[in-house]
């Protein structure tokens, strides 16, 4: 079944093999004809990239600083003048300084908070800002979150803040974006050993921790993810918008 033949999708986040970013491409890959743009900051990613997509002819690449306005400039003339029509954004992008993350938030730096925000959560709006009118024939944006947005999670801290806003981001540009048939979705992962993860002290412990109490009593499989993002961006999930999807193996509705 065809799900998402023709669409031009725009990705964010691959970083390597390990990122939700790269598990979302594979499964929109497997399900359709898609012509992939995928983002890269710099050169060592961008041959990290290279690397994974040496054998399909239908990815290109473009280098986008999302903290530099006028990369996300370069990038929308990029899509504008070389696809014209937008179809999907795939959102995977978070930074916090390490230093940040370890003990107490209330120590938290204006500095640190700032970057966190505007690489987590800001640059989802800035983005969108310039993409949505390419996407003239209606399309999904996914972006992804974390539980850490709504519970306090030990060695999380700024994040979780960014996350939280990255939420409420969704929710009001999905009502914006209605009227032009834009659906804005989020899907919230269980933990995940991505580079990312490995930036969060004690993350192997924690994610054992977070197996032995979920419903299904296993970790989350990147492929679960990329294929619910498959879902989101595809036509099935049409009367979707607004929302935040746990793919957790239910560990968001566990109690003490």
């Amino acid at each position: 079944m065809n799900l998402i033949n023709g669409k031009n999708i725009l990705v964010m986040g691959v970083a390597n093999e390990r990122s939700i970013a790269w598990a979302i491409v594979k499964s929109l890959n497997d399900h359709g004809q898609v012509n992939f743009i995928l983002t890269y900051e710099n050169e060592k990613i961008k041959n990290r990239i290279l690397k994974l997509t040496k054998e399909m002819d239908n990815v290109n690449l473009f280098q986008c600083n999302v903290t530099e306005e006028i990369d996300l400039d370069n990038l929308k003339n990029y899509m504008e003048d070389n696809y014209g029509t937008v179809h999907g954004i795939v959102h995977s992008i978070a930074f916090a300084n390490r230093e940040d993350l370890d003990g107490r938030y209330v120590e938290t730096k204006k500095s640190g908070y700032d970057l966190a925000q505007h690489v987590s959560a800001y640059s989802l709006l800035a983005v969108t800002q310039r993409i949505y009118p390419l996407m003239s024939e209606g399309g999904s944006i996914v972006a992804m979150t974390y539980i850490g947005s709504q519970r306090v999670v030990k060695n999380y801290n700024v994040m979780g803040i960014a996350k939280a806003s990255l939420e409420a981001n969704v929710r009001y540009l999905a009502k914006d974006l209605g009227e032009f048939d834009i659906r804005v979705n989020s899907i919230s992962s269980g933990p995940i050993r991505t580079l990312s993860g490995k930036g969060i002290a004690g993350f192997n412990t924690f994610i054992k921790a977070v197996e032995d109490q979920t419903i299904l009593g296993r970790s989350v499989d990147p492929e679960e993810v990329g294929n619910t993002a498959l879902f989101l961006i595809s036509d099935l999930s049409k009367g979707i918008t607004g929302q935040t999807i746990y793919v957790d193996h239910g560990f968001n509705i566990v109690g003490v």
